[in-house]
């Protein structure tokens, strides 16, 4: 049913926008991922641009805040923000916990400027902890044929007629900032061949 999609589809954009928002204000509220992005060259505008954020360190950050919004546990894990812990030999499970923690945090948006994933980048290295961290793939999002950059982009690629691809979400910031507006990033994955149609366009 495609109205049934489509208001699931719904449900899960306005999730990941209340998600958004709130990385937002936790990034207002913590001086050391601040200082993270300014040490990395970071200017405000290009932090509130690109609607960078920060979660701490913590279990269930997001889940409370998503709850008190009202959304359901099975939209917000759909949305691929929650997890479940594994099973250790048939122990019941504890609730759901945040994908996210203490990250700083890249909204990946559509080419009409939604979000539809994020990718995280822990702020302090604990040796175990992957450096990068991006949602699973979801009824929003397909990693293999999602550019980071493409909303902010589209417009200088028309203009140009070319684009310059980088690896990683820090590079498209960076280059945006200065100036390379047609330039867009892989979200640490190959692009798949599907991306092209028959006449080598890309999707």
């Amino acid at each position: 049913n495609t109205q049934q999609h489509k208001t699931e589809k719904e449900k899960l954009l306005a999730i990941m926008e209340d998600a958004t928002e709130f990385f937002e204000e936790g990034l207002k509220k913590s001086k050391e991922a601040q200082d993270y992005l300014q040490k990395r060259g970071l200017k405000g505008e290009t932090v509130k641009k690109f609607r960078i954020g920060y979660i701490l360190a913590d279990w269930r950050l997001l889940y409370n805040h998503l709850k008190i919004k009202k959304y359901t546990d099975a939209d917000i894990e759909k949305a691929g923000l929650i997890k479940k812990p594994e099973e250790i030999a048939g122990t019941a499970t504890k609730g759901y916990y945040d994908r996210f923690r203490g990250r700083v945090m890249f909204p990946i948006s559509d080419s009409s400027g939604r979000v539809i994933a994020f990718s995280g980048r822990i702020l302090v290295d604990d040796e175990k902890s992957a450096k990068y961290l991006n949602s699973p793939d979801t009824i929003l999002f397909n990693k293999s044929t999602v550019l980071y950059g493409i909303d902010k982009a589209k417009q200088d690629i028309r203009v140009k007629n070319y684009s310059i691809l980088v690896e990683g979400q820090m590079d498209l910031v960076l280059s945006h900032q200065a100036g390379i507006k047609n330039t867009v990033a892989v979200s640490g994955t190959a692009l798949a061949d599907t991306l092209l149609s028959k006449e080598n366009v890309v999707n």
